[in-house]
């Protein structure tokens, strides 16, 4: 495929494939909308107008009404038998009496079954503030609710991701190996911070904290950066708001309760020379590399890790995590974020009975859960990354305290 011009010199990754991994479900076969940038906008107006354009189909419109007017119960898609609603499928996993492993867990999963790239216009956008935009703006939002009800439950096994050992003999979870394997690992950090609450202490103890332990868990590498974190706190009273000025990241109130990964293709390579170069949404300490130096960063292994630390012992909402071999081969769905100065890329994830999913139950405040979001080898060797969703745990207290954990995003250079 050939790119287009871009006269605003801005960066535009070449499409890029694991070896054996089925092309994207996306916008323009693939490539990353910085192509299209104009006047310095970084592809975001082409973006919208996409957006816009899809919206005209009707596509996402059939395939709402088609879930809304279907027989009330379960659905039965391609892939299996899909609910609406979490306490259908959860009665649906009990009927079965769908069996999980020692400390694992039968819960419904939520997942798009909309097989065509998304939009999803962030808050910040000048276009919802635009008088002469309201019935684009007003489309766009109605568009982006219709998004989740494109969404079903479907059910699912998790693993305890402390016994992967005895899914994968000599494998151990606290390894590089394993993410190597699985995209997903574990490890510890007994935290010096006092206050996750408090962004600026976040920033200057435990950002340091995680970049030494990321070190020490991949022996190979040669630096770690991390970027950014979000707090997860459903019960909390205090001021939620995000600071982008301040690098507040402020306390999300909803968990991501749907089947996703943070990065793909094209925008783990983006995100990291933005980071590198510009800054550009950086919550952590600002980094001032040229171009010619973060290419010579970027030309070695690099990859992404989020990883999540409670900040209490987790008893409802825990973090859950697939790992890589059992969806390698399966075709991402993009959704586009798009900012005024750029456009992020995430997937999304159809549904598959053999998808294989781990949690923590009773999740520590030392431990961490760290998956994988991007990594630059594509050989088929490692895997590329993991994908993840927020769950709900049906046999927890009903009192049972909803999870409170930072989320910290860094990357990892070799």
């Amino acid at each position: 495929m050939s790119i287009p011009n871009n006269p605003d010199g801005v960066y535009v990754p070449a499409p890029e494939l694991t070896v054996g991994q089925t092309p994207p479900i996306a916008a323009n076969d693939g490539l990353s909308y910085m192509s299209f940038s104009e006047n310095g906008d970084a592809g975001t107006a082409a973006a919208i107008e996409d957006a816009l354009q899809q919206i005209r189909t009707g596509i996402g419109a059939k395939v709402t009404h088609d879930i809304e007017n279907a027989p009330s119960g379960a659905i039965n898609t391609k892939w299996g038998l899909g609910f609406r609603r979490y306490s259908e499928c959860l009665d649906y996993i009990k009927a079965q009496k769908l069996q999980a492993p020692e400390g694992g867990l039968a819960v419904p999963l939520r997942y798009s079954i909309f097989e065509a790239p998304s939009y999803s216009i962030v808050p910040s956008n000048a276009l919802w503030r635009d008088p002469a935009r309201a019935d684009d703006a007003q489309a766009l939002k109605k568009e982006e609710r219709d998004e989740l009800r494109r969404c079903l439950y479907f059910p699912q096994i998790l693993r305890d991701a402390r016994r992967i050992e005895e899914y994968y003999p000599g494998l151990s979870p606290n390894s590089p190996a394993c993410m190597d394997k699985l995209g997903l690992a574990l490890t510890r950090i007994d935290s010096k911070c006092q206050n996750f609450y408090d962004a600026q202490q976040v920033e200057q103890i435990f950002y340091p904290e995680v970049e030494k332990a990321l070190l020490e868990f991949f022996p190979q590498s040669t630096d770690a950066l991390v970027f950014n974190h979000d707090v997860f706190d459903k019960d909390y009273d205090g001021d939620r708001t995000e600071d982008q000025d301040a690098k507040n990241p402020g306390v999300n109130a909803f968990y991501a309760n749907l089947v996703h990964n943070d990065l793909n293709d094209n925008s783990g390579r983006v995100r990291c020379r933005e980071l590198l170069t510009q800054n550009l949404r950086n919550f952590g300490r600002e980094q001032r590399y040229t171009v010619a130096q973060a290419q010579a960063k970027m030309s070695r292994r690099f990859m992404s890790i989020n990883l999540a630390k409670p900040m209490e012992t987790v008893e409802q909402n825990p973090f859950v995590l697939c790992a890589w071999p059992s969806f390698a081969d399966q075709p991402y769905m993009t959704n586009y974020r798009v900012y005024d100065d750029r456009v992020g890329e995430t997937t999304r994830f159809a549904y598959r009975p053999e998808h294989e999913w781990y949690w923590l139950p009773q999740q520590r405040s030392d431990e961490v859960s760290m998956l994988k979001c991007y990594d630059s080898v594509t050989d088929g060797s490692v895997s590329r990354w993991s994908f993840h969703t927020a769950s709900i745990d049906p046999n927890a207290a009903p009192d049972a305290r909803c999870r409170k954990n930072v989320v910290v995003r860094a990357y990892v250079f070799f």
